[in-house]
């Protein structure tokens, strides 16, 4: 069974932390992430949305909180002090669902959206957000459980920024970025400069989520036999945010 962890967007996602001076559509973002939502249920057995948190605007991001695999679960320190305190919800939605969970210590900081899983490969960067311990972190977890560990220097917010594995042999990755080299993957898909947003997807199974705009992704994904679905993501791209941002897999 495949859980998906969400957020609501709360009123204060306007004040979420960004780099894009443009206003942020609220409603417009709620219809999106709603749409969101609406894809997950097609692709996952249970989506769990969690409530919003008023004093947290980045708490939709709720990747950042928690990096989850073989039933294991750190919950991250995040990188960026005004986001301390998002993780309890977080905990408390692992916990409920029989995960060993492990904590995190000063100064180690982590943010989920710097861990890209590549099969039996844990990609950290080490970004803004990251740091060396935080890294350590996560082999000290993952290690052990049969994972390698291999930390990524990042130029920019997180690692998955600009790439991801939405599904299984499949990366994504924005040009000039990380090198697709780096991935042993089947099939490493370089984005082109028009679709660098595309980059980061979503996934599970035989089925894709992948960012409205891209045609040029989709038609490469549907040529591997993989279905997509496309939703908007331009309120969540002004607040630093990308689909997989949005959701935990469980």
């Amino acid at each position: 069974m495949v859980t998906a962890i969400t957020r609501a967007i709360p009123e204060s996602f306007v004040d979420a932390i960004r780099s894009d001076p443009r206003p942020i559509n609220l409603s417009k973002a709620r219809r999106q992430h709603g749409a969101y939502v609406k894809a997950l249920a097609q692709v996952v057995d249970e989506v769990v949305e969690l409530d919003a948190d008023e004093a947290h605007p980045d708490c939709v991001f709720v990747e950042d909180t928690a990096v989850v695999a073989k039933g294991h679960a750190l919950i991250a320190r995040l990188g960026h002090p005004t986001r301390h305190g998002e993780g309890a919800p977080v905990r408390h939605a692992l916990q409920a669902r029989g995960l060993t969970l492990h904590e995190m210590d000063a100064p180690a900081t982590l943010d989920g959206g710097d861990v890209l899983r590549v099969g039996d490969t844990i990609y950290v960067g080490r970004s803004r957000r990251t740091n060396g311990e935080g890294v350590a972190a996560v082999a000290r977890v993952f290690g052990p459980l049969g994972f390698a560990v291999v930390p990524m220097v990042v130029d920019g917010l997180h690692l998955k920024s600009v790439c991801s594995s939405p599904v299984d042999d499949v990366v994504l990755v924005a040009p000039d970025t990380v090198s697709p080299a780096r991935f042993s993957a089947k099939h490493v898909i370089v984005v082109p400069e028009a679709e660098a947003h595309g980059a980061n997807a979503v996934g599970c199974g035989a089925t894709v989520i992948v960012a409205g705009g891209c045609p040029t992704l989709r038609a490469a994904l549907e040529e591997l036999g993989l279905r997509v679905i496309e939703v908007g993501t331009s309120e969540v791209r002004k607040a630093d945010g990308a689909l997989t941002c949005c959701s935990i897999f469980v």
